[in-house]
């Protein structure tokens, strides 16, 4: 047997049982689209906490949960006669096919820009009438401002160098002191909106996923302070009870520390 013999008996075990949950199992014949879809959301976190964890085995665990939910959703849509497993993956065939002319027509590109301009040039043609109809509504705020700046600069509207962009933070910055300055608490928040977004955007020009490096800094808050209630337990001290200068001394052993590891 061939690996991608494997690979499609292994497709083909999947779908049978779904199958077999789906007229069987009492939990699985209640669900429904709609159902089902806090949880994808709740996969899609769990397994992009295993990308940043780089946790190999966690990783296939939780890409086996996406999968299952895509052919979850798959089996209710062949019920409605609206599609089938069959129409999801032909369709995304034909998307990738049709947005790749570089590698299935005649189209030539330099690098990965190219690339991506394309893409977007092509999603135009198809009938969308704005590059951000793709960026959903419901993302978190900081990666949707990722996906924003991500598709405009596809189609050209981005600045030249990273200076520039560089620049912009500085004078958002400023606008935002002004601002609190004035204690105008409405447009303090517009203001630091603008700081966040041209962040963003720096991160973008420096090859930084704004999401991954806060995440980052979110994990390593996190270790630190877990270690302060750690030794101030041991301690037998409350946080509440203590200094901010003792709880200092502890927060620079957990930098020591990290830094060590």
């Amino acid at each position: 047997m061939t690996r991608r013999e494997y690979q499609l008996q292994a497709f083909d075990r999947l779908l049978t049982v779904m199958d077999e949950l789906r007229s069987q199992c009492p939990w699985d014949q209640k669900q429904t689209m709609e159902t089902l879809r806090p949880l994808t959301i709740e996969e899609t976190y769990e397994l992009a906490d295993a990308i940043l964890d780089q946790n190999t085995e966690e990783i296939k665990g939780e890409l086996g949960d996406l999968l299952l939910h895509i052919v979850f959703y798959s089996k209710i849509g062949s019920e409605t006669n609206d599609f089938d497993i069959a129409d999801v993956l032909n369709a995304v065939c034909e998307k990738l096919i049709k947005r790749h002319p570089h590698i299935y027509g005649d189209v030539k590109v330099k690098n990965e820009e190219d690339v991506k301009q394309n893409w977007e040039k092509n999603k135009l043609k198809e009938g969308k009438k704005s590059v951000l109809e793709g960026v959903p509504n419901s993302l978190p705020a900081l990666v949707k401002a990722s996906r924003i700046q991500d598709k405009v600069a596809g189609v050209g509207f981005d600045w030249e160098m990273p200076e520039q962009v560089l620049e912009k933070v500085e004078e958002e910055l400023q606008e935002f002191k002004t601002e609190i300055d004035q204690n105008n608490t409405d447009a303090m928040e517009s203001e630091f909106g603008d700081v966040l977004f041209s962040l963003i955007n720096y991160a973008r020009f420096l090859k930084i996923n704004p999401e991954n490096a806060l995440e980052r800094t979110n994990k390593k808050f996190i270790k630190r302070f877990q270690y302060l209630e750690n030794q101030a337990q041991l301690k037998q001290l409350t946080l509440s009870s203590m200094t901010l200068a003792e709880m200092d001394v502890l927060w620079e052993e957990a930098k020591s520390q990290q830094s060590n590891e």
